[in-house]
């Protein structure tokens, strides 16, 4: 059994069904970062080649990783008992109907964002997750990989706000860096995905907006232009949003920009706070900045590590629920919360078609 004498017998092992940039970049040195909490048996691609390449990335802490490709590699996958989990990080368009494959095989579920194409591919995912019968010991679990509701910037500032009294307004404001510098840049099927870039990197900052202000959004204003050509349409987006609280704010996404900037910044009657992106001694990550009744004003700087404490969240999950069958997981990964983050792109992208009309946010239970 892989990691037999390593002293791993024991831990839960996963697979990793994709091998593109962001399973490349991200999963396999996440997983490395944890290998004494999970052992990574397998990765799979669609074909043998980039399955190799992807296997060779790991194996100074995997290095009984089995390479699988095609559809005889993810029946093995499905069909392996020794494989608790499984992590699907491929194309937004076929995610979810491979997740639900692996979720009736039995395997616990990470998806990688967005949840789904939209909110009606959601709805009929979640239907079908529902109705799956009660054939093992625990419901498996699905959950959705967006590290933004794991970064302690937002964890944290998500505790401040009930200290900046009743809030007044919000700005949102993302211009991006999306250029053929960016390894994504050239991702085709982000190119194919109604929505675009606005959908994909979009959905990162609605889960940091509704993660920092606990209230959710519930109709929406917008105007979407296309500017920038190398891009698919939309590539910049404006908008006004209600929340359940009252509270209006304004969202504005340029995916391209010559000066790349991204903050949250809610303002209230005691105080404001504001989650900025930046780097601090050489590491990336979130300051953030409180504003109090007193008038001072509170630096934080927090490194990204939300990718790192999502797998950790998730690999705890497996656990509790092989023990506990009515174990629920972390609600901040639970793939509902992806799928309301993707309401309410749609929801602007579908008011932008219509010229800035009012759209409600459809909501999921």
């Amino acid at each position: 059994m892989a990691g037999d004498g390593d002293g791993r017998a024991g831990l839960p092992r996963i697979a990793v069904v994709g091998a593109g940039i962001f399973a490349r970049t991200q999963y396999i040195p996440r997983l490395r970062e944890i290998a004494h909490l999970v052992v990574l048996k397998a990765i799979w691609s669609r074909t043998q080649e980039s399955a190799k390449a992807a296997a060779e990335l790991a194996r100074d802490f995997a290095p009984e990783i089995e390479c699988k490709w095609g559809d005889a590699g993810l029946e093995e996958i499905m069909g392996d008992s020794s494989i608790m989990g499984v992590a699907v990080v491929l194309a937004g368009q076929v995610q979810v109907e491979l997740s639900l494959k692996m979720l009736k095989a039995g395997k616990h579920v990470i998806q990688e964002k967005p949840a789904s194409g939209s909110t009606t591919e959601a709805e009929t995912a979640l239907s079908i997750y529902n109705s799956f019968p009660n054939q093992f010991p625990y419901k498996p679990i699905w959950a959705l990989g967006e590290n933004y509701r794991f970064e302690p910037a937002f964890v944290e500032s998500s505790k401040l706000i009930k200290d900046i009294g009743d809030m007044m307004n919000i700005q949102v404001i993302i211009e991006g860096s999306m250029n053929s510098s960016n390894p994504y840049f050239n991702s085709s099927w982000r190119r194919n995905f109604v929505g675009g870039f606005i959908l994909d990197m979009g959905v990162h900052f609605i889960a940091g907006l509704r993660m920092l202000v606990g209230s959710e959004i519930t109709s929406v204003s917008s105007i979407s232009r296309h500017v920038d050509m190398s891009l698919p349409p939309p590539d910049n987006i404006c908008s006004l949003f209600q929340l359940e609280n009252g509270c209006a704010g304004v969202f504005v996404f340029a995916v391209n920009s010559r000066s790349p900037k991204i903050l949250w910044r809610v303002d209230g009657t005691k105080g404001t706070i504001q989650v900025e992106r930046g780097v601090d001694s050489g590491k990336h990550g979130y300051q953030v900045l409180f504003s109090g009744e007193n008038g001072q004003c509170q630096k934080t700087f927090y490194p990204f590590c939300g990718v790192n404490e999502e797998l950790k969240t998730f690999v705890q999950d497996m656990l509790a629920a092989s023990k506990d069958g009515d174990h629920k997981a972390e609600p901040r990964s639970s793939y509902v919360e992806g799928a309301r983050d993707v309401a309410v792109l749609e929801a602007m992208l579908e008011s932008s078609v219509k010229q800035g009309t009012p759209v409600q946010v459809k909501r999921f239970p």
